[in-house]
């Protein structure tokens, strides 16, 4: 069986919670590749609704083995709330759910050194979550990570813990004229986390590779968007992980000649956290309604997401860069009732229409949108279940969009719920 990744089609916040809970029924294996708990996945099913942040959405799934992949900063504090949280509403993880000994910690000097970061770049702030994500992979590219696995030999994890500690501490005081951590305290915080994580920490990869030999469905769970990859996204204003599809066999451990499927997951508008730039947003009432119509504010810190019409140029590219072999698009009923619609198609970039997304940040700042206007629906759309029972106008907007990303939909969402979908041919 092959291993399906489903991946955020722009700057993150697109609806993959959904999405995934909704796969992850015909799934054996669910493995979160990147990120941490700067993402998060709104889940709706019959147990109640779910804020997710580390876990994989398929835990909801009884018979699905979820997976914290060697990719994913993991925050042990957070991995323990959802654990429990997802146990009170009558959830197994003791045996399901696994934690890669190759990921790596969130430590508290991280959280402390993101937010010292990003009050000295002033103006120039990248708007990140500050919980120390940034600061982690910077840890794990320069080898002075702590890993999971350090947690089940205290000798380690207090050796790698000295080392890194002693450097922070450094940096935090010399340079940001902040307090020093103590090094028995952290100790001490994180050995008890330890304690408590050992049943689920192991060497995932081997798992997972074991499962597709196996016959296994694997289904690869992204976080943030394809617009905020490390490589491909915004830069400088991105998360610190690959968050396309080319990053998914990684994260994982997993050969990517095993990945035969890629789902991009578009909303019906779109939407940023953060700075950066960002073509169609709306700094205007419909902007704002749009908000509050879709409940724009981030799972993770609550703030008020950006909101703009369609981009199908960014769209476009990620098109390209994930080789979706199909899209799924949300929250189509958030636009109900809009007189008009409109989607971005090109962009003017110094007097010149432009249908490539820039890879410069300065260009992508000096475009304008070039729409096309489409007359609205003004009906509800919430209690379809067809497409041909979509109002008229819904469906040629939905038409377009496809034709103008070259990305043919599965499932189109009314709703956040599991039910509130059309399905437009099998998601698998």
């Amino acid at each position: 069986m092959p291993a399906i990744v489903v991946v955020g089609a722009h700057w993150g916040d697109e609806g993959k919670g959904k999405v995934i809970d909704m796969l992850a029924e015909q799934a054996d294996f669910v493995v979160r590749y990147c990120g941490g708990n700067n993402a998060g996945h709104t889940v709706s099913n019959p147990l109640g609704q779910f804020a997710m942040h580390l876990i994989p959405c398929g835990i909801f799934q009884p018979h699905t083995i979820c997976v914290i992949g060697n990719g994913v900063a993991v925050n042990p504090a957070v991995f323990l709330q959802e654990m429990e949280m997802v146990e009170k509403a009558g959830v197994t993880t003791a045996g399901r759910l696994f934690v890669s000994d190759r990921a790596h910690l969130i430590m508290p000097y991280h959280h402390l050194l993101d937010g010292l970061d990003e009050e000295a770049r002033g103006s120039a702030a990248i708007g990140t979550t500050r919980l120390g994500i940034g600061p982690v992979y910077t840890d794990k590219a320069a080898r002075i990570g702590v890993l999971v696995g350090d947690l089940k030999d205290a000798a380690v994890f207090r050796s790698r813990l000295r080392l890194a500690l002693d450097l922070k501490n450094r940096i935090i005081t010399q340079v940001y004229g902040a307090a020093a951590l103590d090094f028995d305290e952290v100790y001490q915080q994180y050995s008890e986390f330890g304690r408590r994580m050992a049943p689920y920490i192991t060497e995932t990869g081997t798992m997972v590779r074991q499962g597709l030999s196996d016959g296994k469905l694997v289904l690869l769970e992204g976080a943030q968007g394809t617009l905020l990859d490390i490589e491909y996204g915004t830069y400088p204003y991105v998360t610190s992980s690959p968050t396309s599809a080319g990053g998914a066999a990684l994260g994982a451990g997993i050969p990517p000649t095993r990945i035969t499927k890629a789902i991009g997951v578009f909303k019906a508008y779109t939407s940023r956290v953060g700075a950066g730039p960002f073509p169609t947003e709306l700094l205007d009432a419909t902007g704002d309604l749009i908000r509050e119509r879709g409940h724009e504010y981030g799972t993770t810190t609550g703030r008020p997401r950006r909101c703009g019409w369609f981009d199908a140029v960014a769209g476009r590219y990620s098109v390209e860069i994930n080789d979706f072999t199909g899209g799924a698009l949300v929250r189509l009923d958030v636009l109900d009732g809009f007189p008009t619609i409109k989607v971005c198609t090109a962009y003017r970039l110094h007097g010149k229409t432009i249908t490539q997304f820039p890879s410069h940040l300065a260009e992508l700042e000096a475009c304008e949108p070039v729409f096309e206007d489409f007359e609205g629906w003004m009906a509800p759309t919430a209690g379809v279940r067809r497409f041909e029972d979509l109002p008229a106008a819904a469906q040629r907007y939905v038409r377009r969009l496809e034709e103008v990303l070259g990305c043919p939909f599965t499932l189109i969402g009314v709703g956040p719920a599991r039910e509130e979908s059309i399905n437009l041919r099998p998601l698998l």
